[in-house]
């Protein structure tokens, strides 16, 4: 073993290690082993950005691109609505929503096709009385195994394609997967459906309604004596920072404002709307000098003021009614199950999911400052179905979390959009353009069949990109937005990585160890081993990465038997999309995890029978239509 072997298995080694470990993101892991290639020279560097020029990478790019355009067209709600059965029992409902995230899966970004099919899966799990978990589980099962089946499906396709360009042979084509992976998803899509779903532990997610048995909504008056006059928002939430309450709304001059901005100042006879836990509470007044609103009135009742009073008694009367919208949440009132007037039509209550790749995760509300660029509440977050609403302020979004905001609906739905989120409800905001649908569309079927013609995949989405800037069915100023540049910097910084892996004959190395300790030479079951470690790497780290780690040693691995390598690179391609295990593997596991209300360990049950069920599958497919 040279000393250049040496040192990139221990880069790579290192390089897993930080991967599984979750604490940095993969892209900043990436980015740091390719500078470590390049600094130790395993890497020239002049060569160390090439993978930004990668046709893979450019393709992945303009797949999101143009995935953006079909979703804000409104043609996959459409085509939701025409497909999925309005009266069905579950098994129906479930295999009709299953096929149709598997077919969307297979032609756009598979984290799109979920994120939009997601809140009518919510929808159709209530009206089947089914927790919510068993049926996102199998449609984002389905919306993985969909990506196998084209060359622009899923990442690690492309990052096999180019791996196989490089070696030789031209790169796989649009639909070379297409016999493989159609078989694979087509059997676990059916294993799923008939059998799948029932072994999905039935967990129940904390949900808007029960938003009530944590934190206590309530209104205190401000009087002329209190130390909150004069002060602004920021100021008296910095001084209820010990109490763990926060000020949710104010009431002047019998006018709310949800979400009021933080530089407003107090003024004596405003109405604060404070959450907090109900032990807090009497802390939060108590050091404010407020007095409830409530406790206010009865006092006057009791004291019998003069009719000047009786009049302004009155008047807080009306405003505390403008407020009742936020007080149906109240818990631990004694009066909560009492009749109150509908909510307000214009401040709503909606759920968000947060997408893996959304900025909001790893900040705080603070940092986000809702208030003051959206003008909206952040009440309480999900994780993993347990609801909190403890120091929100300060509390670090993860991926998968579910958010309970209060607003205005254009605010929420702006915020949605910026931020990268998922509203789990009827997206009626986004009204469904017919021209952009078929222009969207049009050009994503002329993309691929120009593609399936020769054209080279990046030069192909490339044109569509272009053309729908032209035609204005993505945004322009959407256009660089719709990309997930994580993806991108991971991509282009692991292809010089692997790079080095074949440069330097550490491919081969690991491919001699695997085929004499394991595989004994035997072809056969060193195809079935590449598969396996395949897979496995993809249920603990980015499905792209697996792929571009294993790809050299799955060449490597051909080479010493003196097999051909397509068969190989294809069980990379299954195997790194094929991750069912965990929540981390796939970012389609992420983002149902906290709206599913799973645990890490659930996901087994179900995901466990399924990749073996794809093992038994995809080996002999594999050695059927592409031999050794």
């Amino acid at each position: 073993m040279t000393n250049d072997q040496i040192l990139i298995l221990g880069l790579l080694l290192a390089t897993m290690t930080l991967f599984l470990w979750g604490r940095w993101r993969h892209d900043m892991v990436a980015l740091g082993a390719l500078l470590a290639c390049v600094l130790t020279g395993l890497v020239p560097s002049q060569q160390a950005f090439t993978g930004f020029g990668h046709p893979a990478v450019i393709t992945v790019a303009c797949i999101l691109v143009l995935s953006r355009g079909l979703q804000n067209s409104g043609a996959v709600d459409a085509l939701a609505g025409y497909v999925l059965p309005a009266k069905a029992g579950p098994t129906l409902t479930i295999a009709t929503l299953t096929g149709l995230a598997t077919v969307l899966s297979g032609f756009m970004n598979n984290v799109g096709a979920l994120a939009l099919l997601m809140p009518v899966a919510i929808q159709l799990s209530a009206r089947l009385d089914l927790p919510p978990g068993r049926v996102l589980m199998p449609l984002a099962f389905g919306s993985i195994l969909g990506g196998m089946i084209t060359l622009i499906g899923t990442p690690p396709n492309l990052i096999v394609a180019g791996f196989r360009a490089e070696s030789g042979p031209a790169s796989f084509g649009m639909f070379d997967f297409t016999p493989v992976g159609l078989a694979v998803a087509g059997v676990g899509v059916a294993f799923v459906v008939l059998v799948g779903w029932r072994l999905v532990p039935a967990r129940k997610r904390a949900s808007v309604e029960e938003f009530k048995t944590g934190a206590y909504l309530t209104e205190a008056r401000v009087p002329k004596a209190s130390k909150v006059v004069g002060m602004t928002l920021r100021q008296v939430e910095a001084a209820l920072a010990e109490t763990d309450a926060q000020v949710v709304g104010l009431v002047r001059n019998e006018v709310r404002l949800t979400a009021p901005h933080p530089y407003r100042k107090v003024l004596a006879g405003d109405i604060l709307v404070l959450e907090a836990e109900v032990k807090a509470l009497p802390a939060a007044l108590s050091t404010l000098g407020l007095k409830l609103e409530e406790a206010k009135s009865e006092d006057r009742r009791k004291t019998g003021k003069n009719e000047e009073e009786e009049k302004e008694n009155d008047q807080s009367g009306k405003a505390t009614q403008a407020t009742q919208a936020i007080k149906t949440m109240k818990a631990t009132d004694a009066d909560a199950d009492a009749e109150k007037p509908p909510p307000s039509d214009d401040i709503v209550l909606v759920e968000l999911a947060v997408l893996p790749q959304s900025d909001l995760v790893g900040r705080s509300a603070s940092d986000i400052q809702l208030r003051t660029h959206y003008g909206i509440n952040m009440l309480a977050v999900s994780r993993q179905g347990r609801r909190s609403t403890a120091r929100l302020r300060t509390m670090v979004i993860r991926a998968s979390d579910v958010l309970l905001t209060q607003g205005p609906p254009e605010a929420i739905a702006g915020f949605a959009s910026d931020a990268g989120c998922v509203p789990l409800a009827e997206r009626s905001l986004r009204i469904p353009n017919r021209r952009n649908a078929v222009l969207s569309s049009g050009i994503i079927a002329l993309v691929i069949g120009a593609a399936t013609l020769g054209l080279p995949a990046a030069v192909a989405f490339a044109a569509g990109v272009l053309a729908s800037m032209i035609l204005r069915t993505v945004p322009l100023r959407q256009v660089y937005t719709a990309i997930d540049w994580p993806v991108i910097v991971l991509l282009a910084a692991l292809i010089p990585v692997a790079g080095a892996m074949e440069s330097t004959g550490a491919a081969d190395l690991v491919a001699r160890f695997l085929l004499d300790s394991v595989a004994q030479g035997h072809a056969v079951i060193g195809l079935a081993l590449i598969l396996i470690v395949t897979m496995t790497l993809s249920d603990l780290m980015n499905n792209a990465a697996t792929a571009a780690m294993m790809c050299p040693i799955a060449l490597g691995t051909a080479g010493q038997l003196g097999a051909s390598a397509d068969p190989f690179l294809m069980a990379v391609a299954v195997g790194a999309s094929c991750a069912f295990l965990t929540p981390i593997g796939h970012q389609n596991n992420t983002l149902i995890l906290g709206p599913g209300g799973f645990r890490f360990g659930d996901y087994w049950r179900l995901g466990l029978p399924l990749e073996l069920l794809v093992v038994a599958v995809s080996v002999p497919m594999l050695l059927l239509v592409w031999p050794l």
